[in-house]
């Protein structure tokens, strides 16, 4: 993957002029869930050392550039319920309430208030539409799973577009459909599925999905290079193209890269960082279009928290560090479910089925030198795992994790020099940049709730 063209000097005063432009009137949020400042630097570094690109990420050459806390009403360290309505309203609120204050009144996103001024309004994201981050632009819940309610809240919202994985109450526990689709439908929206369907649109509302039976709280991961599989660039064009189409003269969008999260979560550095690269590409959609509008485009990205506390680190023991993730061709997540197919399956699989396995998706071995007591080590577990089956699995917000599994992402992290602190989320500081109509009012940040008090104030002025 290589990250193309953008910043040159030129460019740069033209965004210093942009930034004290007036009213913008197209709007791009971009929000990299869990992807805190230690992620980003490691994917700068990949993008710098290992793909030898002489640019930077796009975010990180805009002229402004500053940092947020995250801590919600109840914890130093959010979830991305609080989070999202603190990006999306400027509330604090108790962790896994969406849109309500912590005494549960509702309280409304900006996008809310630009649909009132007559901005059509997209929102995107690479897990599911209902999701905490995007659900915190349309919904009212007392708590996040809460899908139910999310996605008929969703139907009488008036947004003009949406995307992502799925929507988790279309079908209820049973499997069996619910009203969901019907609503949508009673209020005028067209539901189409994978990228296929993106040329299918024809309704001004649009929900756009993953394939039918796929995951619906995933879209897949950029290192997994899943088949028809929706993907952040492709949910980022067709907002675009729609809201271009149905409100030309102002409109606001929301993306989200949802599963740079999912794989911090895992403690993936490698699928993490192509996450990031893929949020990178889908950025750029969005500053291609700012080059042509420079004087009322503005382009804000930032994070709802950071996950993991993942850190940079020198490689332990086998050398390659950041070039090793060139031989990762599998997440963390999807090898999990490979090893969990074997246990549940029964099958024949030998030691030397899986080193061909780890050699293949990983580069074990054929690039990445394990010790002896790693291999040792390794083979004792697959026999624990896979024969015994008597092993403690690792669980995480969105995946469990055998023994054997942990272990050989553990040497691969040590391998390519990433540590991780926690599998869940920390409350470190989130990077905070923009470019474009408005962008100084972002310098001086420090705290989440007031990105969308500050959009909300140029749109007023």
């Amino acid at each position: 993957m290589r990250i193309r063209h953008i910043l040159t000097f030129a460019l740069l005063a033209v965004a210093s002029l942009a930034a004290s432009a007036a009213t913008p009137k197209y709007i791009f949020y971009f929000i990299g869930d869990g992807m805190g400042m230690g992620p980003v630097m490691a994917a700068e570094t990949y993008n710098r050392t290992i793909l030898n690109n002489p640019n930077r990420l796009l975010m990180m050459q805009f002229p402004v550039a500053s940092a947020a806390m995250t801590y919600s009403a109840s914890s130093n360290v959010t979830d991305s319920a609080a989070a999202g309505t603190a990006l999306s309203t400027g509330t604090k609120t108790k962790n896994s309430m969406l849109g309500m204050a912590p005494d549960t009144t509702d309280v409304y996103s900006i996008a809310v208030d630009l649909a009132k001024l007559g901005y059509g309004i997209g929102i995107g994201t690479t897990v599911a539409a209902d999701d905490a981050t995007p659900g915190a632009f349309y919904a009212h819940v007392p708590n996040r799973g809460m899908s139910y309610e999310i996605d008929t809240q969703f139907a009488t919202s008036g947004v003009t577009f949406l995307a992502g994985a799925g929507l988790r109450s279309i079908k209820n526990d049973k499997g069996e459909y619910t009203d969901v689709l019907d609503r949508l439908a009673a209020n005028n929206y067209q539901v189409v599925y994978g990228p296929d369907g993106i040329n299918d649109i024809k309704s001004d509302k649009v929900v756009l999905l993953s394939p039918i039976g796929t995951d619906a709280n995933n879209a897949g991961y950029t290192i997994d290079s899943i088949a028809g599989s929706l993907n952040i660039t492709q949910i980022t064009e067709a907002c675009l193209k729609q809201l271009q189409k149905t409100s030309p003269e102002h409109f606001f969008m929301m993306i989200e890269g949802g599963n740079i999260d999912h794989a911090l979560h895992a403690n993936d550095g490698g699928a993490a960082i192509k996450e990031i690269l893929s949020f990178n590409e889908a950025l750029e959609v969005a500053y291609r279009f700012y080059q042509q509008h420079p004087d009322e485009t503005l382009i804000v990205v930032t994070a709802d928290h950071d996950t993991g506390g993942m850190s940079l680190i020198g490689p332990k023991g086998a050398k390659g560090g950041l070039a090793n993730i060139d031989y990762q061709r599998v997440s963390k997540e999807v090898f999990g479910q490979y090893c969990e197919g074997i246990l549940r399956s029964r099958m024949v699989y030998t030691w030397n089925d899986m080193k061909e396995y780890l050699s293949d998706k990983l580069g074990f071995w054929s690039h990445i030198k394990l010790s002896d007591n790693q291999t040792d080590k390794l083979k004792d577990l697959f026999t624990r795992t896979f024969e015994l089956r008597n092993t403690a699995d690792q669980k995480t917000l969105y995946a469990n994790f055998n023994a054997f599994a942990v272990e050989v992402f553990r040497i691969f992290n040590d391998a390519t020099g990433l540590a991780f602190t926690t599998t869940s989320h920390s409350g470190n500081p989130v990077p905070v940049y923009a470019v474009g109509a408005g962008a100084d009012a972002f310098k001086a940040l420090n705290n989440n709730i007031d990105i969308p008090r500050a959009i909300l104030r140029l749109v007023k002025e």
